[in-house]
């Protein structure tokens, strides 16, 4: 039987956190058995915001290692560069014929950003699903590991193919999200999506002290104010975080502990820096292992990206025929 695709991309916007880990990441590695995996790094997502060109190449390298360490196969899935790939973009123009600005307007995401920065509103940033939705179909990706956060542009997507093969015929199914079990998770401050800007993350690469730094601050349920208070585990980030890294006796005994107030947070957060740590000690050993092998990442990137050309010129070839211009192309 023929397996399905699968696309995801990460930005490389800097150093990978455990929200990235959680929301994509660890599901992006359980599908390489089942499906066929296409995985980005989508650089020219990462320049809609305020980026130094300088840093972007070793950006583009350490995004590469962290998937790998992390547990993305090179001989089971294709591990590409966006910008090496020209029809991502050349799609996106075609989508971009087709999909109504109302659409973009709505994203939430936009809104966000548009806020949080209103004097760099730009025409990237509000393009941005569009060029997402170009990502995932042109490889024919029938299903999307991605966090929570990204269901509106996923729905978006949806709508973009839907209107595409309505009006020219069809070429592309509709993509549908794969959310893991705990698909988002906050930022240590226990409100805000997990970021470096907001400096409320854990990263893949800090060592154990780090981590418990942070940690130990870290936001829990607010109405515990005394270690004698009994506490509600499914109003706390910090039990979120267990979710996704501890064993399922742990997270029974930290929730019962809580409303019981038999242990206090900083007790509940050491069960977890172990967990988790123990979990991402081999991540980073493998990390520092890969830093040390540009000739094999860079090699990894062109051959992902050969593959990957291989597939978008079969959907090209067709978009070509649809939109009446193929004999151009051949």
């Amino acid at each position: 039987m023929k397996k399905k695709r699968v696309f995801s991309g990460i930005q490389p916007s800097g150093r990978l956190h455990i929200g990235n880990y959680v929301g994509a990441m660890r599901n992006m590695i359980s599908l390489q058995d089942k499906y066929f995996c296409i995985y980005g790094i989508v650089d020219y997502h990462a320049m809609t915001v305020r980026f130094n060109p300088k840093e972007m190449e070793e950006r583009v390298f350490n995004c590469a290692v962290d998937y790998i360490a992390a547990g993305i196969d090179p001989e089971k899935s294709i591990l590409m560069l966006q910008s090496m790939v020209s029809a991502h973009t050349e799609l996106a123009w075609i989508l971009n014929t087709i999909t109504s600005i109302s659409w973009l307007l709505r994203v939430p995401t936009f809104k966000e950003k548009r806020q949080e920065n209103p004097d760099y509103v730009h025409m990237g940033l509000l393009d941005y699903p569009v060029l997402m939705a170009a990502d995932i179909i042109v490889y024919k990706a029938e299903v999307v590991p991605v966090g929570d956060d990204q269901i509106p542009h996923l729905e978006l997507t949806r709508e973009i193919v839907r209107r595409f093969n309505s009006y020219f015929g069809h070429v592309f199914p509709e993509p549908q999200s794969y959310l893991g079990k705990v698909p988002r998770i906050l930022g240590l401050d226990g409100i805000n999506k997990m970021s470096k800007s907001l400096d409320n993350a854990i990263y893949l690469d800090e060592t154990k002290e780090e981590m418990w730094k942070k940690l130990a601050i870290a936001v829990t349920d607010t109405n515990r104010k005394r270690k004698t208070d009994a506490g509600d585990p499914e109003v706390c980030n910090i039990f979120t975080i267990h979710k996704a890294f501890s064993p399922k006796k742990d997270v029974t005994y930290c929730a019962e502990q809580c409303r019981t107030a038999g242990i206090g947070c900083l007790d509940c957060k050491k069960i977890l820096l172990e967990n988790m740590y123990k979990e991402l000690e081999p991540i980073q050993k493998r990390q520092k292992e890969l830093r040390t092998m540009k000739d094999y990442i860079h090699g990894v990137l062109r051959e992902g990206c050969k593959r990957a050309k291989e597939i978008t010129e079969k959907t090209m070839s067709e978009v070509y025929e649809k939109i009446g211009i193929k004999s151009f192309h051949e």
